[in-house]
């Protein structure tokens, strides 16, 4: 298991932000860490209020971060008004976190039914009956559309909802920060620049 403080090099950097995430990512996975791959999600509307939630990661590659949601939540209407967003993961025993910033588009409907037929069951029904973010007069509401959905697909698979599906955040910056007890903490952020990255020291 990495050490909580740590120090935080340049030339200890991989040359691509990617592979770097992607390596710190495996040293989490690696530490017991309850949920490595949880992440706050942080949008805006066009009035410039701000709003965060936790989301899951559910792939990262060269073509950006992807998770699933609702639509019409309130970080869908937001991303449809305003397509960039902020992920932040934060891997306390590592001492570690890791900020990624860029646009927002949805993926393929295609790509949302892949995954979506990987989910259990009950969380595909969950996805079908929530519309998030809708006022309920109470918990049988939804209870009794879970229900409805159940007796509506009880011999076959559930179809992916249209108001469900993916999204892909693709990265123009990356910033991995590394906790040091002196609190001179180590920050490094990768800022896209053209078809490559500047790698640069942040004063923490």
């Amino acid at each position: 298991m990495a050490e909580r403080t740590g120090v935080l090099l340049e030339g200890d950097m991989a040359a691509d932000p990617l592979d770097q995430f992607q390596r710190w990512f495996t040293e989490a996975a690696g530490a017991n860490i309850r949920a490595p791959h949880a992440m706050t999600l942080a949008t805006a509307g066009t009035d410039g209020a701000p709003s965060a939630r936790m989301v899951l990661l559910k792939g990262a590659d060269a073509d950006g971060f992807v998770f699933f949601t609702g639509y019409g939540s309130r970080k869908g209407g937001e991303l449809a008004a305003n397509p960039r967003a902020a992920l932040l993961f934060y891997w306390d025993p590592l001492g570690r976190q890791v900020r990624v910033e860029g646009s927002v588009e949805r993926v393929s409907p295609e790509e949302s039914d892949t995954y979506f037929a990987t989910r259990p069951r009950g969380a595909q029904l969950a996805a079908a009956a929530s519309r998030q973010g809708r006022v309920l007069a109470d918990r049988a509401e939804l209870d009794a559309e879970v229900a409805e959905l159940e007796r509506e697909h009880a011999e076959g698979d559930v179809p992916r909802p249209e108001h469900w599906g993916g999204y892909r955040l693709r990265p123009d910056a990356y910033e991995f920060w590394q906790h040091r007890e002196s609190r001179l903490h180590d920050r490094l952020r990768y800022r896209r620049d053209g078809d490559g990255w500047v790698l640069e020291r942040l004063s923490p």
